[in-house]
């Protein structure tokens, strides 16, 4: 059991908190736990998360809801910017834009979103994201843009 403290981790730098919850020592965030997903890299600028879908996932078509693809670009590209937030800095999306060039489906093996730092500055970030199959065959792509708050 950590002893990490909220306040200990207010001190830290983003990529130090991440790597908290990578190893599972603080705030893990519930929607990894809701949809199922964690880290497996994590450097400044650049995190990867890795999904395996399954059946509670499913859109009435029979495959993956695009809303599971976006929510998992979305973590990537935002934990992305995250990593290399000062102590006392936070973040917000702001804007979001998701291509989706396959579908995912239940039993196909892990999937994995690399979010990747574009530009960071003192007031918004950019970066952009891919999800590849378990192939390795592009399932998405996106960018976002984050307000550094």
């Amino acid at each position: 059991m950590s002893t990490v403290t909220l306040d200990d981790v207010l001190r830290m730098r983003g990529i130090e908190q991440l790597e908290l919850v990578r190893r599972g020592e603080f705030m893990v965030p519930t929607i990894g736990d809701l949809l199922g997903f964690g880290i497996v890299q994590l450097a400044e600028g650049e995190v990867t998360f890795e999904l395996s879908p399954d059946e509670r996932m499913l859109n009435p078509m029979g495959t993956v809801h695009g809303g599971v693809t976006a929510t998992l670009l979305d973590s990537a590209m935002a934990c992305a910017v995250h990593s290399t937030l000062d102590p006392g800095q936070s973040y917000t999306t702001a804007q979001l834009n998701v291509h989706y060039l396959r579908t995912m489906t239940p039993g196909m093996g892990p999937g994995q979103a690399t979010g990747t730092v574009i530009h960071r500055g003192r007031k918004q970030a950019t970066a952009e994201g891919k999800l590849v199959g378990p192939d390795g065959k592009l399932i998405a792509h996106a960018t976002t843009t984050c307000l550094i708050l």
